[in-house]
């Protein structure tokens, strides 16, 4: 499935067509259906380590969804407790990336002069998977859209350098978990426009987030708590 966005449209809009058609049609070959696999196993087990050594902002995050209890809601790691969703994704993520362990990928495809080179990581599936236990989709469908999460991710990260501008580099899964969360819900592509929109215009993090000597845990939840805007 091959979509070019042109540099003068609304490319908030033409993300939110692409995430639900992705999600309606979208047949990904088998080795990257096998290789996200791999991923999301990866990012799990590096979850689950954190969660298991207490790490700190895991630990926090974690207390903080079992204060939004929603019967509604999804579990999150170690816990059969619902809470509200954004909650469990957030204390997912973080759980995820604490050790900063899990896979990195860099947006480079020189033969198309797409050369931007910014970076991310696999931090973003507990979006899908949640959206998953929410709508009561299969395994495939939650597959499908850590593919989607991916894909978005990682072809905005070879045509947009964010640490040029100082910004930090988890913009772009921000962006990425706004489609594949809406497309996922049954969210129009107008309704994903609007929450791209939100998302770039009221959540911006800056790299001061992991440059310095002195850096708290939020570093290490950048990600996580890109996720819950």
């Amino acid at each position: 499935m091959s979509v070019e966005l042109k540099p003068n449209c609304n490319q908030a809009l033409e993300l939110g067509k692409y995430a639900c058609e992705f999600m309606r049609s979208a047949s990904p070959s088998e080795s990257v259906q096998e290789r996200t696999k791999l991923f999301h196993t990866d990012s799990v087990l590096c979850g689950i380590s954190a969660v298991a050594l207490c790490a700190n902002a895991p630990v926090i995050l974690r207390e903080e969804a079992l204060e939004y209890p929603n019967a509604h809601g999804v579990p999150f790691f170690g816990s059969t407790v619902k809470v509200a969703p954004e909650k469990a994704i957030v204390a997912n993520s973080s759980a995820v990336r604490e050790w900063d362990s899990n896979g990195t990928n860099f947006g480079f495809r020189k033969e198309l002069g797409f050369i931007a080179g910014e970076f991310g990581h696999n931090d973003f599936y507990p979006v899908a998977i949640a959206a998953a236990q929410m709508k009561g989709l299969d395994g495939a469908a939650a597959l499908r859209g850590m593919m989607l999460s991916d894909e978005i991710r990682g072809r905005l990260a070879e045509v947009f350098s964010l640490k040029t501008y100082k910004i930090d580099h988890v913009v772009h899964g921000a962006i990425a978990s706004a489609a594949t969360w809406g497309a996922m819900m049954g969210a129009t592509p107008e309704q994903i426009e609007s929450a791209i929109g939100m998302v770039v215009a009221h959540y911006i993090p800056w790299r001061a987030i992991r440059a310095g000597k002195q850096l708290s845990d939020s570093k290490g939840a950048s990600a996580a708590i890109s996720t819950e805007v």
